[in-house]
Formats: structure tokens, sequence, C-alpha cells
């Protein structure tokens, strides 16, 4: 059996879901990809992601949450990132990835 790398729960507003790795590396992005389309299959207009657990991300990682993006914006939904550490948060600015993503600092300022 393989680990899951998503945790999600529901909440009133959207699905929120948290990356269990520390690193989000290449060992572990086509598992994100995978559990991520699946969560994008369901229907929900919007996702959370929340990256509290991760420390370290990597570019093949990224590349699979551009693909989810790019996934779920061909079907009407979007994705948001909540609880980044402050160099992921850096990375994601410094590649221009704040322009594309909506980045919120907790779940509660996600209107």
């Amino acid at each position: 059996m393989t680990l899951m790398i998503l945790e999600t729960r529901e909440t009133e507003k959207f699905p929120v879901a948290t990356i269990v790795a520390q690193e989000a590396n290449l060992d572990n992005a086509d598992k994100f990809k995978e559990e991520m389309f699946a969560l994008i299959d369901k229907g929900y207009p919007r996702i959370v992601l929340n990256f509290k657990q991760v420390t370290y991300i990597d570019s093949s990682f990224l590349g699979a949450l551009v693909a989810s993006l790019k996934y779920a914006l061909s079907k009407g939904a979007d994705i948001f990132l909540i609880e980044l550490k402050k160099d992921i948060h850096n990375m994601l600015h410094l590649i221009r990835m704040d322009k594309v993503f909506k980045i919120y600092n907790r779940e509660e300022d996600i209107a």
C-alpha cells in the first residue's frame, strides 16, 4: 500500500488538503498530482492546499503543483495555498508563482 501525500478534510466552504510530507520532492510529486487530480475531479470550485508540514519543495513537485492548478482551472476550479513556510513563500515569490497561485496565511483568511 502506498502512503497518501494528502490528508483531506471538509469544511463548510471548501476541502482543505494538507500535504503530509515534510519534503515535497521528486519522490512524492507523481503521487501528489494523482491525489490532487482525484480531488479536483470531485467537482469542488476551490481546494485549499495546506503546506504547514512542508519544509522543502523542489522543482519536480512545483511542476506537479502547476499541473494540478492547470487541471483545476480547466475544470472551472481553483487552488489556494495556505501556511507556507517563509523560505517556500520567498521562493514562490522569486519565481513569480505568487502571481499564479492565491496564497493566504491561514484558512480563515479566505473569503
